[in-house]
């Protein structure tokens, strides 16, 4: 009987590699190939013309990005996006979905307002607030008529000091609805029943939702965090359509450093050095996540 038990798992189990084979040689040629050329151009040097072998120098790019001053400046950057994103969207996205939670009229037009921002493309909405933080747009508009005369224009986005904080705004704005979801999820799994009993031990009002909530909803926290962390290290459209990495390089991230010099300066090869730097960066917040998050951790 054990014979006809493993043909019919083996021809399972080829069923399950039929499906997959496809989508996993997509993922080959798509993704993996190209990271492991990345990989190996990070160790080579590549002229301006494409048909040429590469040539071998072994570590001069990681020596050349140890003693890189702008790489420092933009990883400084980068961590200083991530440092202001992370906060604000945990908080703002929780406090949203606790909002969201309550079984009142109307409640569902209010989620789908608040969801609507993740469906707007990048594209758009960077856009959209260029124009606003014009100095002849909306937002100076508002505030001219507000304060007056003596108002002069603010450059949001030509401050260097207000250039980061300005592009921080859009992220902010287009991820606070898709984080909320996450949330939600995980409050609509908490049994009302835990609640009341918290309301005849006399916790009440927000007091609740710090004694049950927030330890609840630990992995979604984390989940969150990590994964906003990591979007927030890979920002690109927002500095690319609003400010170009300027002013002053204010706001000239990781990844848009790698485009710099992979498109402007023609240095491909230093340009996958700095790929590298990034991906080793991604992957320690990967494993932040796995370490905090332990066995109660969200896939």
């Amino acid at each position: 009987m054990a014979e006809p038990v493993n043909q019919a798992s083996l021809r399972q189990s080829a069923t399950a590699w039929g499906f997959l084979t496809p989508a996993l040689l997509l993922l080959s040629i798509s993704v993996l190939a190209p990271a492991l050329m990345a990989l190996v151009m990070t160790f080579s040097e590549t002229g301006l013309d494409v048909s040429e072998p590469l040539r071998f120098v072994g570590l001069a790019n990681l020596r050349r990005l140890s003693v890189d001053p702008m790489f420092y400046r933009v990883l400084t950057t980068t961590l200083l996006y991530l440092i202001g994103i992370v906060p604000p969207v945990v908080l703002g996205s929780l406090a949203l979905a606790v909002l969201v939670n309550r079984r009142l009229p109307g409640m569902h037009i209010l989620r789908a307002g608040f969801y609507t921002p993740v469906l707007v493309s990048i594209v758009v909405a960077a856009i959209a607030f260029r124009w606003l933080y014009a100095e002849n747009g909306l937002v100076n508009g508002w505030l001219g008529a507000l304060l007056g005369d003596a108002f002069s224009p603010i450059g949001f986005l030509t401050d260097p000091v207000l250039a980061l904080p300005s592009v921080m705004l859009v992220t902010l704005w287009k991820g606070l609805g898709y984080y909320m979801v996450i949330f939600l999820a995980g409050l609509q799994g908490i049994p009302l029943e835990l609640y009341e009993a918290a309301e005849l031990d006399g916790s009440e009002g927000w007091r609740k939702h710090l004694d049950i909530t927030l330890p609840l909803l630990r992995p979604y926290i984390t989940l969150v965090s990590v994964i906003s962390a990591i979007a927030a290290t890979k920002v690109f459209e927002e500095v690319f359509l609003m400010t170009q990495g300027g002013p002053a390089d204010s706001t000239r991230t990781l990844v848009y450093y790698v485009y710099d010099q992979a498109f402007s300066e023609l240095e491909i090869s230093y340009a996958c050095t700095i790929g590298l730097a990034l991906f080793l960066l991604v992957m320690l917040l990967t494993l932040v996540r796995l370490v905090f998050a332990g066995d109660r951790g969200l896939i």
